[in-house]
């Protein structure tokens, strides 16, 4: 009995090396590398960025977005908001115009100036490209908001979008004091979002050497086959990436924006993973990732009005952005909030909801008491 048991627990093992081998050795390997030797001088040293990965031409622009006629007038813009979507997502594009990334709500109700583009390639598919090509002029001689160029737009070109954004905000909007980038299915609670960007400004520091949002330490790269963030050794033969934000919704501030453009000049493009492409660029550059518990990971955060009083992001909002637009900037959301008994209300609901699992993916258990 104890053979054939041991014989089971043995096969079991043996199917199921590739998954452990990734979530337990490679995770292991990957700390030790980042705590112990923490040596990523590699990213000073090798890859030369071929020219062609920064030609691709502009399809659609709007070189005057941020001001700038004739190199000067440039308007003052507190913040740069540069949205990755694909072709085909209008209906999220026009969710994110009608909300958070409403620039005339921005100047009417916070007093402050904003931009958004929207950052796209060209369809992967032949057969619809014109029909989708089309579809986007029309669009953008409505909303003059789209920046496009000409290279597929597939998950393997990821990293030509991150490219984009800093070589376009250094080339038409480098007054900008602030760069977001995020995908399509992200929410971003805009007052909560200017209110701590303004706050950065006031400050004695200032808003210098800031990168900031849900910060992913020490992570190894996957090297299961069948996996869509598969790395294989000859791209990347390290054990741990150097650290980076996920690539859903992070800030840098001007100069830091600026330190990125200089690397992808720099660096090998060839990381597809744009989240650890842009750690490589921060790491050749002396920059680090700060992180802010309310800037969410993959995952959705909880709706209610104890954390509306908080979140800056939230992941995963393919449908919803109106309906969560509509309750987490609505004034009576926060009427329960205020006072010493209200404020331990909750505190004791983000404890419930932020505390447990399921939700490790949105914000951490320590945002419950922040």
């Amino acid at each position: 009995m104890r053979e054939q048991s041991f014989c089971l627990v043995l096969c079991v093992m043996m199917v199921c090396w590739d998954e452990l081998d990734h979530h337990v050795v490679s995770h292991f390997r990957s700390y030790t590398y980042r705590y112990l030797i923490n040596s990523y001088d590699f990213l000073n040293s090798s890859l030369i960025i071929k020219p062609s990965h920064l030609n691709y031409p502009y399809l659609i622009n709007h070189p005057v977005k941020c001001g700038g006629r004739d190199g000067k007038n440039w308007d003052d813009v507190l913040l740069l908001l540069f949205v990755k979507s694909s072709p085909e997502n209008f209906e999220r594009r026009q969710a994110i115009r009608d909300t958070w990334g409403n620039e005339s709500f921005v100047r009417s109700e916070l007093g402050v100036s904003v931009r958004l583009v929207f950052a796209v390639g060209i369809h992967p598919d032949a057969e619809q490209r014109s029909r989708v090509q089309k579809a986007l002029l029309q669009e953008d001689q409505v909303y003059r908001d789209l920046i496009q160029q000409n290279f597929v737009d597939t998950f393997h070109n990821l990293t030509v979008k991150l490219i984009l954004q800093f070589h376009w905000k250094h080339t038409y909007c480098p007054q900008a004091h602030f760069l977001m980038s995020a995908d399509d299915d992200i929410f971003v609670h805009m007052p909560n979002l200017v209110k701590y960007l303004q706050h950065l400004l006031s400050s004695q520091t200032g808003a210098k050497d800031l990168w900031v949002g849900h910060v992913h330490r020490g992570a190894p790269p996957v090297r299961i086959k069948h996996s869509k963030y598969h790395v294989p050794y000859d791209l990347y033969p390290w054990p741990s990436y150097p650290d980076y934000t996920a690539g859903a919704g992070y800030v840098v501030s001007g100069d830091v924006a600026t330190k990125i453009y200089q690397a992808t000049r720099l660096l090998n493009s060839s990381m597809y993973i744009d989240d650890v492409f842009m750690g490589m660029c921060a790491k050749a550059m002396g920059v680090s990732p700060q992180e802010h518990v309310y800037f969410s990971g993959e995952g959705k955060t909880p709706y209610h009005p104890c954390i509306y009083n908080h979140m800056i992001t939230s992941h995963g909002h393919a449908t919803d952005v109106r309906s969560l637009w509509q309750a987490a900037t609505d004034p009576t959301a926060y009427r329960n909030s205020r006072g010493f008994m209200n404020n331990l209300y909750c505190t004791a609901v983000r404890v419930m909801l932020l505390c447990i699992p399921y939700y490790q993916n949105t914000y951490s258990c320590i945002a419950a008491f922040t």
